[in-house]
């Protein structure tokens, strides 16, 4: 991956430099490419970077509150946050408050869990659609 990155930011800026002796040349068009390989580089760039802060890092353990053993509040926050974000992940689709009361809004909500469940289907194909009155 570092070979090809080199390889691609000098390429880029390469190209760069040549737009730059084209636009000197009086091919106006030349300016806006002049401008956008060395961005193009600076993206390579700070993608690489990002890259690699990610594959440098060590993956987050989760471990549970109990398997902390006798960890302090401090030292047991992250695994606790941890914790809280797996489980808010795992109920991503149930409802987030009580709609019971409203019978309007608990059958919309009853309409979009079921396209959530059924992605590939129609609005039309909902079994609870009724026709449209005249």
């Amino acid at each position: 991956m570092h070979l090809g990155v080199l390889v691609l930011v000098s390429g880029f800026l390469a190209l760069g430099w040549w737009q730059i002796n084209r636009a000197a040349q009086g091919n106006t068009l030349s300016w806006g490419y002049a401008v956008q390989w060395p961005v193009f580089a600076a993206f390579l760039v700070w993608f690489w970077i990002v890259e690699m802060r990610r594959a440098v890092q060590p993956p987050a353990a989760v471990e549970t509150a109990e398997g902390a053993g006798g960890a302090t509040a401090q030292e047991d926050a992250p695994v606790r946050l941890a914790t809280e974000a797996a489980v808010t992940r795992r109920r991503r689709n149930e409802a987030a408050y009580d709609d019971s009361g409203d019978p309007t809004l608990a059958e919309y909500n009853h309409y979009l869990a079921w396209l959530n469940a059924n992605p590939h289907a129609r609005p039309a194909d909902y079994p609870g659609m009724t026709e449209p009155a005249a």
